[in-house]
């Protein structure tokens, strides 16, 4: 199935979830996140701010604060994404394309310290693959991540597809989390 085709239909799945479904599945993957041991060793952890009932970071975001690992969120700055330490969720205001970021006071985080990037996406392959929103915002960015361990997609199982043509400048998850399976990508 071509990418647009799947993205749409993807979207527009994720867009009938029911209140209830999205906050249940939401909880089920963060906890299965929280149960790794990526999650349990990481010092720092990267993630985003779910827009359009994208997987919910809240508990993650919590969790890691009280157990002082450093959080950082995206920011669009240009056609690019730099990272902002945050403290607490107060730090956050409505940014680019409406989507909550870290204020502008924030502290960069350079992407490459990260222990874990927690990466949004609207499908996601068996093999690691993964298609976003066609802006190419996280591929541009976090290449210099890929197969070291760091990348991790968090979606609800319908978004996991055996699988999606990639292109060079596709970007592959070490690990995969839905509500129903956490997936290790092999190699094609």
């Amino acid at each position: 199935m071509p990418k647009r085709t799947l993205r749409r239909s993807m979207l527009a799945h994720r867009k009938s979830l029911s209140p209830e479904e999205f906050r249940s599945a939401s909880l089920r993957i963060q906890n299965a996140f929280l149960d790794t041991d990526n999650f349990k060793r990481a010092r720092s952890v990267l993630v985003y701010s779910p827009i359009h009932y994208e997987v919910d970071t809240e508990l993650i975001v919590r969790t890691a604060l009280a157990s002082g690992k450093k959080v950082a969120f995206p920011v669009v700055v240009e056609h690019e994404l730099i990272f902002r330490e945050v403290r607490d969720l107060s730090s956050l205001e409505k940014g680019a394309f409406g989507i909550l970021e870290p204020r502008a006071s924030e502290r960069f985080f350079d992407v490459e310290d990260a222990d874990i990037l927690v990466v949004p996406g609207v499908a996601f392959d068996l093999n690691g693959h993964r298609i976003g929103y066609g802006k190419g915002y996280y591929d541009k960015t976090i290449h210099r991540l890929e197969g070291h361990g760091k990348l991790v997609g968090l979606c609800y199982d319908f978004q996991l597809v055996d699988e999606i043509l990639g292109e060079s400048h596709d970007v592959k998850m070490d690990l995969i989390i839905t509500d129903k399976r956490v997936v290790c990508p092999v190699a094609p």
